[in-house]
């Protein structure tokens, strides 16, 4: 379980890194890479808030103390990183969803997620009665 505290950790540097870029971005745009590197600037925003709640999930499911599968918890770390990046590579590329890898990219981590955040809610629920 301690994969979930490595995961928070993680994922909390990821918000800390996009908060500087964005702070850039807005205070000290440079004309040239603002607007033609960064171009999307609510998706960014997007990806910091995902996140910062994926590693509140991560915190939270450590807190518990309850025993979750291994398994699961490397599930819900690995998508609670690869699931925000479809939102930090989207930032960067304008032709996101027109381009097949990152709509398979997206779908694999999505289904990861939704895996390994299952099981977990399968395992406090089955804790609980």
């Amino acid at each position: 379980m301690e994969i979930l505290l490595i995961g928070a950790v993680l994922m909390i540097f990821a918000v800390l890194a996009s908060a500087w870029l964005m702070t850039f971005a807005r205070w000290f745009p440079i004309k040239g890479i603002d607007g033609e590197f960064l171009t999307d600037y609510k998706t960014l925003i997007r990806a910091h808030i995902d996140f910062a709640l994926m590693a509140l999930f991560c915190l939270g499911f450590y807190a518990v103390k309850v025993p979750l599968s291994v398994t699961a918890c490397w599930l819900v770390v690995i998508g609670g990183i690869t699931n925000p990046c479809v939102f930090v590579v989207a930032a960067f590329d304008p032709n996101f969803w027109e381009k097949s890898h990152w709509r398979i990219y997206s779908a694999i981590s999505f289904v990861i997620t939704t895996i390994g955040f299952g099981w977990v809610c399968i395992n406090l629920l089955s804790y609980a009665l």
